[in-house]
């Protein structure tokens, strides 16, 4: 066994993560979702192609709107201060940096959203028999998607 090398390459654990909004410190997010990108489709057929079927034929990119979830802390407005800015198209649009992290803390995997700005925000529910932590939830768009990797 002394002559073998280890094989080091193994899927990351996802619950290691950071996210930065603007040049904010990392904030402490429970759950991300929406790093989707994806391609429309454009079906074509030309008119003297003697094949009876279209050729399909890459489009526009699309990219879903990213959602954050965290626990609610006091005094921490951050987020509705920035959703209260839209006012006649003038809210201020953040980079989002979103950094999957290996075991030392540093990113292994990096994806960084381009002028996005809060669509929606959710506040928690309220039960009179819950014992759970307080869930807000802020959905951002985004003009663009890039990963890097390692």
């Amino acid at each position: 066994m002394s002559g073998e090398t280890q094989d080091t390459n193994w899927p990351l654990p996802k619950f290691y993560f950071s996210v930065k909004i603007g040049a904010r410190d990392a904030i402490a997010f429970q759950e991300v979702s929406g790093l989707d990108t994806e391609t429309q489709i454009i079906e074509y057929r030309a008119g003297g192609s003697k094949v009876f079927s279209t050729i399909k034929m890459p489009g526009l990119i699309k990219t879903r709107n990213v959602t954050l979830k965290k626990g609610v802390c006091v005094k921490d407005n951050r987020f509705w201060d920035w959703f209260h800015q839209i006012k006649m198209n003038t809210i201020k649009r953040e980079a989002v940096v979103i950094s999957l992290l290996d075991e030392e803390g540093k990113p292994t995997m990096v994806w960084k959203l381009i002028n996005a700005f809060p669509t929606k925000i959710t506040g928690t529910d309220l039960k009179s028999d819950g014992n759970e932590v307080a869930i807000e939830t802020l959905e951002i768009a985004h003009e663009g998607l890039t990963i890097e990797n390692g």
